[in-house]
């Protein structure tokens, strides 16, 4: 099965590109945020401070996750709770760095996410996130980091999110950023990554230069 692993930070495109490429191959499609962000929803949903790494550990016994990986059947659940919509509110998007940098869930959501990748019955699979192409699937087939610059990345989330002020979306972009940043390394590609930058490529554009890349890999 061929894995891709694709890296970037905040508003770079990576869920919508990967969806689409993965779509565009005939592979699955992976979005590992999504996991940290229904931790995000379980600690607030069973009253779990947050900024008590311990607590969230001991969520991790009780964490009844599951995804859907095919790219035209996407969802996120939390047992029977679909919780697809929910892990995108304000709320979680507040608290979903204090759960990501905790290592005992770090830890646990990397064994979580291969275990989904070796689930896959496509040939193959794009699975993006902060750590992917480093911690995640270091032997990925393809490795990506997908950037763009600070400006095009706030355009973009700003378009998405059209009921927040530019400013608020560029202050929220930065903090995210900031916090992951003290993690994972996902502003730089490490050793035998390629840097996709996006800046100038509208999403057709950005879907194409990854779909190419991983058809000239096989």
């Amino acid at each position: 099965m061929t894995v891709v692993a694709i890296d970037g930070p905040a508003g770079s495109g990576k869920s919508s590109v990967s969806r689409a490429a993965a779509r565009a191959l005939g592979y699955s499609y992976q979005d590992t945020g999504a996991a940290y962000r229904a931790l995000a929803w379980t600690a607030l949903d069973r009253g779990v401070d947050t900024e008590q790494p311990d607590q969230l550990v001991a969520l991790l016994h009780d964490f009844p996750y599951s995804i859907g990986i095919h790219p035209d059947d996407y969802f996120v659940r939390v047992g029977a709770t679909d919780v697809t919509d929910a892990i995108r509110e304000p709320r979680v998007t507040a608290v979903v760095s204090a759960v990501a940098r905790v290592p005992e869930v770090r830890a646990f959501l990397v064994e979580l996410f291969r275990s989904v990748i070796r689930s896959s019955s496509t040939p193959g699979i794009i699975v993006e996130g902060r750590d992917i192409t480093t911690v995640v699937a270091p032997d990925a087939t393809v490795r990506i980091l997908l950037t763009a610059t600070e400006e095009a990345r706030m355009a973009r989330r700003s378009a998405e999110l059209s009921t927040e002020s530019a400013a608020k979306t560029a202050q929220q972009l930065s903090s995210r950023d900031a916090q992951d940043s003290k993690v994972v390394d996902f502003m730089n590609a490490a050793d035998g990554v390629v840097t996709i930058d996006s800046t100038d490529l509208d999403f057709d554009q950005t879907v194409s230069a990854v779909v190419d890349l991983v058809r000239t890999s096989d």
